[in-house]
């Protein structure tokens, strides 16, 4: 019977339905190292947890199979991990309508002047503002994975001219090269590229100035994409009008940080994809796919791990 090994996180996955057919073993970060040598699987249910990059390296076997149970895996997929014979995979199919409902979310709130609408009736003031069309307005997204496409068309069923940027260029997905010269037409600018050493840290001073005052920027990718102190710096300055932030390099962002008082930012808790019954999802998502992995079965959502995401459409 083959050993699940689950860096766990609370509420547990539930995993009921794998009883006669793996032991399942729980673990935190504390642990994993000294229990990997002993497990065919591991499951990486704590998306926050950088445990398995630090646990990996060292001595005795591996797991032959490591599930992600997120979009990202830039936490999981350490030097020695992506020079193994292992298989990654991730939660590919989950996420992608939700984000896409919240990007849609978020321009409509930017451009309607919803926070400050809030805000002004917290303080009983009557205010009358004129507010942004977002039909007929552009945006681009970057990232040309399931989330970014979902992205794009939920967009344009609002009206949006949308524009795909993706890593290379295909049909639909403009190249990296295009990048500069779209930014300084869009109205919205959507970040939901994967974290890899090369888009690390690809929206700081230079792009958020090439940017039109009028533009406003939503990052639901990864915190690292975005050189944060110079995106509170370009809000202070009004290059931009506006900006909203799901994912941060640390997280949580502490009751202290001075994120929560930027003009024109607007800071949510990862939670872009988080619907009911998201937890509920994922655990399905591993059963099934476990499934796969005891049949000999080809996996769902094998990661690329040089590239550091699923390729493919």
């Amino acid at each position: 019977m083959p050993t699940v090994l689950v860096l766990d996180a609370d509420p547990p996955p539930r995993l009921g339905s794998l009883i006669g057919r793996a032991q399942v073993v729980r673990t935190d970060g504390d642990s994993l190292a000294a229990l990997l040598p002993s497990a065919d699987v591991l499951l990486v249910w704590d998306h926050t947890s950088d445990a398995v990059r630090r646990a990996w390296p060292g001595t005795g076997p591996r797991p032959r199979w490591v599930h992600a149970a997120s979009a990202g895996v830039d936490h999981v997929l350490g030097p020695e991990l992506v020079a193994s014979g292992t298989v990654v995979t991730n939660a590919r199919g989950i996420f992608e309508g939700p984000v896409a409902e919240y990007v849609a979310a978020l321009v409509l709130a930017m451009a309607k002047d919803l926070p400050r609408t809030l805000d002004l009736q917290r303080h009983g003031e009557w205010r009358h503002r004129d507010t942004l069309r977002v039909a007929g307005s552009r945006a681009v997204v970057v990232g040309s994975g399931p989330i970014g496409k979902a992205v794009a068309r939920t967009l344009k069923a609002l009206g949006v001219r949308t524009a795909v940027v993706g890593r290379v260029s295909g049909p639909g997905v403009h190249g990296p090269d295009e990048l500069d010269r779209m930014l300084a037409r869009a109205d919205w600018i959507v970040c939901a590229a994967p974290l890899t050493a090369q888009t690390r840290g690809m929206f700081g001073s230079r792009r958020f100035g090439m940017m039109q005052p009028s533009a406003r920027f939503v990052n639901v990718g990864r915190g690292a994409l975005v050189v944060t102190d110079e995106l509170v710096d370009a809000l202070s300055r009004r290059w931009i009008a506006g900006a909203a932030l799901d994912v941060f390099e640390v997280e949580p962002v502490g009751e202290r940080s001075p994120l929560w008082g930027v003009p024109g930012l607007i800071v949510s808790p990862h939670m872009s994809g988080d619907v009911l019954g998201w937890r509920d999802a994922l655990g399905a998502q591993f059963v099934e796919q476990f499934g796969r992995w005891v049949r000999g079965e080809v996996l769902r959502n094998v990661v690329d791990k040089p590239r550091g995401y699923v390729p493919g459409p």
